[in-house]
């Protein structure tokens, strides 16, 4: 069983999600994006690595340990409100924190990672799970979430890459958009929901989307919410 996972992003008219670029700069709308996370209901949220990166405060983690870990969950928390979740396939992150904001992070991660970095993530009391041998499996991913740590829902907040990824998947449940009246227009610039070279082909598997609610806020930004059904 997964988590019920809601895709929730702010953008400009143009679908883009890079709000320094976004012009007029005053309508940014800055604290809108976490007041609609905590109407959407809170709880734990999901990233991509180049999302996650920008919160680590550590440089690197060392190259070596004599410690040798079972490939396994380990948890440093199981009785969070809410938990901070990272996609981080390869082990790049070396955060020097154990929470964002006051929910403990998880990162995902697959079984090619180094001990030496298991042992960095436990220094730092960073819990992870594995999702796989070679690449991420998102499916798999929620599963554990949900058997591990009881996640029966998940905000999913970005960046593109990861968005598109769960969307290729038939993973997202739901899309919440706050569009604000800004535009981006520049070419290559970070959207919604982004792909690979190697995936740009692949189709997300949508079957149909349903508005289930739209919403006009202050300064001319719009709230949309879709259903989706995925095959």
């Amino acid at each position: 069983m997964k988590p019920y996972v809601i895709c929730h992003m702010n953008a400009s008219v143009d679908g883009r999600i890079l709000g320094s670029r976004w012009r007029p700069a005053e309508n940014r709308m800055a604290g809108l994006f976490e007041r609609l996370h905590e109407q959407l209901g809170g709880g734990s949220w999901l990233i991509g690595r180049v999302t996650g990166s920008e919160y680590a405060k550590a440089v690197s983690y060392p190259d070596h340990t004599e410690q040798t870990y079972r490939r396994e969950p380990w948890f440093a928390r199981r009785d969070a409100a809410a938990y901070g979740i990272a996609l981080d396939a390869q082990g790049k992150i070396a955060w020097g924190r154990s929470d964002i904001a006051g929910d403990p992070i998880v990162v995902i991660l697959t079984e090619r990672v180094s001990d030496a970095h298991l042992a960095g993530l436990r220094q730092d009391g960073v819990s992870y799970i594995f999702a796989g041998e070679h690449e991420l499996n998102l499916g798999l991913a929620l599963e554990i979430l949900n058997r591990e740590l009881g996640l029966e829902r998940l905000l999913l907040e970005g960046g593109g890459g990861s968005n598109g990824s769960f969307l290729r998947a038939g993973l997202i449940d739901e899309i919440s958009i706050a569009i604000c009246p800004v535009i981006d227009e520049a070419k290559g610039a970070p959207s919604i929901f982004d792909s690979s070279e190697k995936d740009a082909g692949i189709a997300a598997p949508i079957r149909s989307m349903a508005l289930a609610s739209s919403e006009v806020l202050e300064g001319g930004v719009v709230w949309l919410r879709y259903r989706l059904q995925n095959r």
